[in-house]
């Protein structure tokens, strides 16, 4: 009898698992070598294993935090569909396993420098760059994000405000435990999440929409559909002075093949009227799915 065959492992699907991976290990390095030597508990799981950690002899910040994801993801199976925790139960252990593995091969006993605001700078910057990763590709990091998921589900409360108070809690458990400049320090971070993460997630989806005035479109065409490999819309034009005929081209296009289609038009239509703007979404065939 012939074994049956496992699906193969789609381009997407693994581009999907690495993304996934990396916004975790982005994370987990974040906590491991700034947030937690420095004691910035910055709300979430990572704030309270920092917290945990300091109180909890013996007890260093992956295990604990291996611990309450393990609690979070029972929670979760209790009140959400496997469908729906299937991806966040990854997310949790995988962030903590990450955490332990950093804690085997790079013990921090001290910061690495004596630069607070330096450290500060990459705590918040690793993780937000991470969860952004994350975010773009519709997953987590869980954690908390489990407790989101079943007061939407269960309440009708506001779950960002209720995470942000959650976190702004932490910060000053954080503060009662370590110094004022410490809770600070955390406050700040949680705004300062905020703005990293949408500068990253638009940073990966940006493009550049295209629109070319030109008399004789059919060389442009060409040159992107044959050399960049991608489509365009054209549509009829006149002048509003001179009422010249005129075709009107509009594409989407990658930062380098926006400079190559800029170059080439330049070179071979002068007269060509061009425009360049940033889309932080595109969505259909050839960039990003429904």
């Amino acid at each position: 009898m012939q074994k049956p065959r496992l699906p193969a492992l789609s381009a997407a699907n693994v581009q999907y698992f690495l993304l996934l991976n990396l916004g975790q290990i982005l994370t987990a390095a974040g906590a491991h070598f700034f947030k937690t030597p420095n004691h910035l508990a910055m709300g979430g799981t990572t704030g309270i294993s920092i917290i945990a950690s300091s109180l909890l002899e013996n007890m260093n910040m992956g295990t604990f935090m291996l611990i309450l994801n393990a609690a979070l993801v029972a929670l979760g199976l209790m009140f959400l569909d496997f469908k729906t925790m299937s991806a966040t139960i990854y997310s949790s252990f995988a962030l903590s396993a990450f955490i332990m593995l950093f804690e085997q091969i790079w013990p921090m006993s001290a910061p690495l420098t004596d630069d607070l605001f330096l450290e500060f700078c990459f705590a918040v910057i690793l993780p937000a760059a991470g969860s952004a990763l994350l975010f773009n590709i519709g997953a987590s990091s869980g954690g908390t994000d489990i407790v989101a998921l079943i007061l939407q589900k269960k309440t009708s409360l506001e779950i960002g405000k209720a995470l942000f108070v959650s976190d702004f809690l932490i910060a000053l458990a954080a503060g009662a435990l370590y110094g004022v400049r410490t809770c600070l320090y955390c406050v700040l971070g949680l705004l300062f999440k905020a703005f990293v993460m949408d500068g990253v997630i638009d940073g990966i989806n940006v493009r550049k929409q295209v629109t070319v005035v030109s008399h004789e479109p059919q060389c442009i065409l060409a040159f992107i559909m044959d050399e960049l490999h991608r489509s365009a819309t054209v549509y009829p034009a006149s002048g509003a002075y001179t009422h010249e005929a005129l075709q009107v081209i509009t594409t989407v296009l990658g930062r380098r093949e926006s400079v190559r289609l800029r170059d080439f038009i330049r070179k071979n239509d002068p007269h060509a009227f061009i425009t360049i703007v940033n889309s932080s979404e595109t969505i259909g065939k050839g960039f990003r799915a429904i």
